[in-house]
């Protein structure tokens, strides 16, 4: 999954002739997982169709403050909310005329008022020919555009519309996408992390067709995974039997059964880890006694003598050097104090509290109601939310833990 999944797009299409590459880096950022809507100056429609980008992106296209053809009913296109939609804003070509308006401020179109307005990363794909390119005012835009924040996608080298063979040819849209990737990414707060997850439950077997289990999901975790990998975090998920799936770049999923396989796989990664988070349901017991056949149903009655699982948080907790370690505590009474107690004896460094008495908490529901424990016996208690804001709110408290 691309680090634009669910990002704002907004597409910047000046009057230049490269402006048919924008075709397809419409389809490159939908493809992406982004939403995109494409704002053009009246003079780029010469060179590509709104038709086209408004069906590519899937949303109408913006060339006029006012809607064309309803002049008894005029709809005002408004740039201040297209500026505030966009989480990136891309203009893609960039003229030496555009960017000589964007330099200097002047704001005689919806592309440049929407600029102006825009309070997210800039992006300029700059697109003219190779003496154009090279002069001085050319020069001059792009030092004034990186000053004020903007950042330059840097043209190519080669054959242009008039023949010469030279800078000036606009970014192809796979590689103007793969420059916006690694800039977002250079900036994330867990970029060269490793966070280790668990989650799900485990299955301890009775014998080849039964087990002993638990309700969990493995949602949370799976959430967990997708905040932390959303940061910049390469990810290592040991989940038991779930239906979660996930898909993406940063994240390596490790499907195990039982809690002795989470054991040893956690253990082959906790080393190399920066944080871990343990938010799977593990089973505390399992059968002593395992058949290799399926048990017949003979008695009324039916004794399975349990031992106990390895406590694989408490056991991170005992060979942990710089790690920051979280645990999760399912609770049905004294809650507090019980969390409390696995915080200190497991030497956690945090440990996420929630309680099967709060209704829309626990397992197998969309929400869940925590509480955060520091090791420093800070108390953070959050209203019910879904899984996934528990999740950026876990990660948020860890990077100011941790500094990241």
């Amino acid at each position: 999954m691309s680090i634009l999944k669910d990002k704002n797009i907004l597409l910047g299409i000046t009057a230049g002739i490269a402006a048919y590459k924008s075709a397809s880096l419409v389809r490159l950022f939908i493809k992406a997982g982004a939403n995109v809507k494409v704002v053009m100056t009246p003079a780029s429609k010469d060179f590509i169709t709104p038709l086209t980008l408004s069906t590519l992106s899937k949303h109408p296209v913006y060339s006029s403050f006012v809607e064309e053809g309803d002049d008894d009913n005029p709809t005002w296109n408004s740039h201040v909310d297209l500026g505030l939609w966009a989480d990136i804003f891309v203009i893609a070509p960039a003229t030496a005329n555009t960017m000589a308006k964007m330099a200097n401020g002047v704001c005689d179109n919806i592309l440049l008022a929407t600029y102006l307005s825009a309070k997210c990363q800039v992006y300029f794909a700059p697109a003219m020919d190779l003496d154009m390119y090279l002069h001085q005012s050319t020069k001059t835009s792009f030092n004034k555009l990186t000053s004020f924040g903007n950042k330059l996608i840097p043209a190519g080298t080669g054959e242009l519309a008039s023949g010469l063979v030279g800078e000036g040819r606009m970014a192809e849209p796979e590689d103007i996408i793969n420059y916006i990737e690694k800039d977002i990414l250079e900036q994330l707060p867990l970029k060269g992390k490793r966070v280790l997850i668990t989650a799900g439950p485990t299955y301890e077997a009775l014998d080849p067709v039964r087990f002993i289990g638990n309700h969990s999901s493995g949602k949370m975790g799976f959430e967990i995974a997708k905040a932390a990998s959303n940061l910049g975090a390469e990810v290592i998920l040991v989940t038991g039997p779930t239906h979660q799936k996930i898909a993406h770049n940063f994240v390596t999923v490790k499907p195990v059964v039982s809690a002795e396989e989470m054991y040893n796989e956690v253990h082959k990664h906790f080393k190399v880890c920066d944080i871990a988070i343990l938010s799977a349901a593990v089973a505390d017991y399992r059968p002593k006694n395992v058949s290799d056949q399926k048990i017949k149903k003979k008695d009324s009655t039916f004794t399975v003598e349990l031992e106990k699982t390895k406590d694989i948080l408490k056991s991170l907790g005992e060979i942990k050097i710089d790690q920051y370690l979280v645990g999760f505590a399912l609770e049905t009474n004294n809650e507090l104090e019980h969390a409390k107690g696995k915080l200190k004896s497991k030497n956690l460094d945090l440990i996420v509290l929630n309680s099967l008495q709060d209704k829309g908490a626990g397992f197998g529901v969309s929400t869940n109601k925590v509480t955060f424990i520091t090791s420093s016996n800070t108390i953070i208690e959050n209203e019910l939310k879904s899984k996934a804001d528990v999740a950026e709110d876990l990660m948020q408290l860890i990077l100011k833990q941790t500094h990241a």
